[in-house]
């Protein structure tokens, strides 16, 4: 083999070492959260049929995906996200079950884009799906939930900025923007390309006092007191119960004990159009992107066959690390292993030693004494695989 081919592909790397160690530490500790919320593990497959990430249903464009045939002559695809593939199993399995189902996943996703700058195609994913619950107090349990989740992990400087996609809508009503009209804004507020918006609004004949009132959008973020100000701003019924929800919810968030960490955006829209209510991203110093995000998505488990709502969170965990790397932030991988070095005539002492030292719930390994090795060698080796005692068994006396 070449050694080229050593080398991993672009876009996909090893992890080893102490570096995973954190990772499963990390992930460790937001499902333990997770758990504690009462939500239920649930493990889908690592590809689905294309059809499931549709470009209706998933998050990334289609060209994006990995794709590929089986043997039946099916176009099958990676997940590059979760939430499709958890909808589509619970359609499968509770079809009928009328009250709210929690599930939560973890696993890896895989987008084929060249537009990453410098992000992986393969990253590591953690979150929940809430189905079946409509109210304000599930989104404020969503949004708790991941407040928490993060807080475990030793992050303490985040802010979680929450839209909602009807306050938006409801202007878009308001002045009677046909469908295609408000999808081309959706997409250009979506990226904060107010400049583009006004533009495009121009250009399709709407009057100054319609663009303004657009334009507006772009300052309605900040803390709870600039609900007040979006009130003010749309006055078209599907806006005001957006802000009725998130006023609502606020309330919901102060009785869980983490408004601090919130604030409000309603310019925070999604391009995707199962996304109904609420939308939330969280952000964090030392990263430039978000570390989770999340929101409700109504429209998508009917499109599978169940007339239902829904609300969830992601947890990006390659994103995370690198916030808590940079934030200075110390995961502890505590050195717990034991290293048995032996000689060959004390391989069966060594060998019981060390079954006698499993069954106690220890971690040993075992390692051959080589001649041509020094004491200072196998401590320096200890300090790189993390282990913690060295046990000599060389015929002599132990230690």
């Amino acid at each position: 083999m070449k050694t080229d081919y050593i080398h991993t592909p672009e876009g996909v790397r090893d992890i080893y070492g102490e570096e995973y160690d954190r990772k499963i530490q990390i992930q460790n500790r937001v499902h333990s959260r997770i758990r504690e919320y009462g939500y239920r593990d649930i493990q889908t497959p690592t590809f689905e049929f294309l059809e499931i990430f549709g470009k209706e249903i998933g998050t990334t464009p289609v060209k994006d995906l990995y794709k590929f045939f089986d043997s039946d002559g099916n176009i099958l695809c990676l997940r590059p996200d979760f939430t499709p593939s958890i909808v589509r199993s619970a359609v499968k399995y509770f079809s009928r079950e009328e009250l709210p189902l929690r599930f939560s996943y973890q696993g890896n996703t895989f987008a084929n884009t060249s537009l990453l700058q410098g992000k992986l195609k393969e990253t590591t994913q953690m979150g929940v799906e809430l189905m079946g619950d409509p109210s304000v107090e599930a989104e404020g349990e969503i949004i708790s939930l991941v407040t928490e989740a993060l807080l475990s992990t030793g992050l303490c400087e985040f802010q979680i900025s929450i839209g909602q996609v009807d306050f938006f809508s409801g202007i878009c009503r308001e002045h009677s923007l046909h469908f295609l009209q408000e999808e081309k804004l959706r997409v250009l507020i979506s990226n904060k390309n107010y400049l583009a918006a006004e533009e495009f609004l121009r250009s399709e004949g709407f009057p100054e006092e319609v663009i303004r009132d657009f334009m507006k959008i772009e300052d309605l973020f900040g803390s709870v007191e600039v609900l007040n100000e979006a009130a003010c701003v749309a006055s078209h019924p599907k806006s005001q119960e957006a802000i009725r929800r998130l006023r609502l919810l606020y309330d919901v968030l102060t009785a869980y004990g983490v408004e601090k960490y919130v604030s409000f955006d309603l310019g925070m829209l999604s391009s995707y159009q199962y996304y109904t209510g609420i939308i939330f991203k969280v952000y964090t110093y030392g990263i430039g992107d978000v570390v989770a995000k999340g929101g409700r998505y109504d429209r998508l488990l009917p499109k599978f066959g169940k007339d239902s709502s829904a609300i969830g969170f992601v947890v990006l965990i390659d994103d995370l690390m690198q916030a808590l790397d940079r934030q200075k932030i110390e995961i502890p991988t505590p050195a717990d292993i034991t290293m048995i070095l032996y000689s060959s005539q004390m391989y069966g002492k060594a060998l019981r030693r060390a079954g006698e030292m499993r069954k106690a719930g220890k971690k040993v390994l075992l390692t051959a004494l080589e001649k041509d090795k020094t004491p200072e060698e196998y401590e320096a080796y200890a300090r790189r695989q993390g282990i913690c005692e060295i046990i000599m068994m060389d015929g002599g006396q132990e230690g």
